[in-house]
């Protein structure tokens, strides 16, 4: 017993002189993805055509906010070490159309001089392809034209189909493992609207006037809002779609706007709370809560 006794004291004395792992978990990482809506909300802009709206030049400027934000804010050139942000744009019709992606380039050495733009990377690093990303972003504006999409449909094959979204993972080294976390943010560049070309075809996520009015009527005749006719009468909103991917997903809506605002007499049609703005912003939120989206942001420009 005594001998026993010596040797699993041993034992717990040999175990408490092993080196303990050390698990650490680093800030999260930005994967942006920016998708635009190229339909008939955009046509005045195509082919060098004289604008009569301002809707494009203000998805240009916001998306020129954005890669500004993933420059200082994500990558943090000549302050940070080893990132792994993205940032990628393309059209709903489209895949990828240009991407930026600093978790690509595996060496260290070469990482810090691609976003300091030395070394093998003057001339071409972070800065130069930035600048190619936003140039990427006009000529894609000024040559893409579709007819209405059905953008939701969309959004959800995207979000299954193409890869588009960064899951956490971790690195491990001996005992020691290091968790890398990341967060999607997909930016959606669209009126608000849910009018697509064919809706007889599927009517499963069409969003138009019949629907918004429906929706303005309901409140109006049971003297209710907009949030609380949408919980009432379920048929007034969108059906959900719920996908084990949603959860990592920080989606926000873009550039919205309202086409019962008129400009030349600064009127609406319709009083505050039963504007297009506010239904569309109600509809989409409730959907996109219901489909257990990360978080949704709702912005009017």
């Amino acid at each position: 017993m005594k001998k026993i006794t010596i040797i699993f004291s041993a034992i717990i004395l040999f175990a408490s002189c092993l080196p303990q792992p050390k698990n650490k978990s680093l800030p999260p990482y930005q994967n942006i993805v920016i998708l635009s809506d190229m339909s008939d909300r955009i046509e005045p802009f195509i082919n060098g055509s004289i604008p009569n709206q301002q809707f494009p030049p203000k998805d240009i400027d916001e998306i020129r906010k954005i890669v500004q934000f993933f420059k200082d804010e994500c990558v943090k050139q000549g302050k940070k070490i080893g990132d792994r942000s993205c940032i990628t744009f393309s059209t709903f019709s489209e895949k990828i159309a240009i991407s930026v992606d600093v978790e690509q380039i595996k060496n260290l050495k070469d990482k810090q001089e691609f976003v300091n733009s030395t070394g093998k990377y003057v001339g071409c690093g972070l800065v130069e392809k930035l600048v190619e990303f936003e140039n990427t972003v006009k000529t894609v504006y000024d040559n893409t034209q579709n007819l209405g999409l059905d953008l939701i449909s969309i959004l959800i094959e995207k979000i299954e189909n193409e890869n588009i979204l960064k899951h956490d993972t971790f690195l491990a080294a001996g005992l020691d493992t290091t968790f890398i976390n990341y967060e999607n943010h997909i930016y959606i560049f669209t009126d608000g609207y849910l009018e697509y070309w064919n809706p007889n075809a599927n009517r499963q996520f069409y969003f138009g006037s019949p629907e918004i009015n429906k929706v303005r009527q309901y409140c109006v005749n049971n003297g209710v809002d907009i949030k609380t006719a949408l919980v009432s009468d379920k048929s007034l909103g969108l059906p959900s779609y719920r996908s084990i991917k949603n959860q990592y997903v920080n989606l926000h809506i873009l550039e919205t706007h309202e086409r019962d605002f008129n400009k030349t007499l600064n009127t609406y049609r319709y009083p505050k709370g039963l504007r297009d703005n506010e239904i569309l912003e109600a509809v989409w939120r409730k959907w996109a809560e219901e489909s257990g989206f990360k978080s949704f942001e709702w912005k009017k420009y």
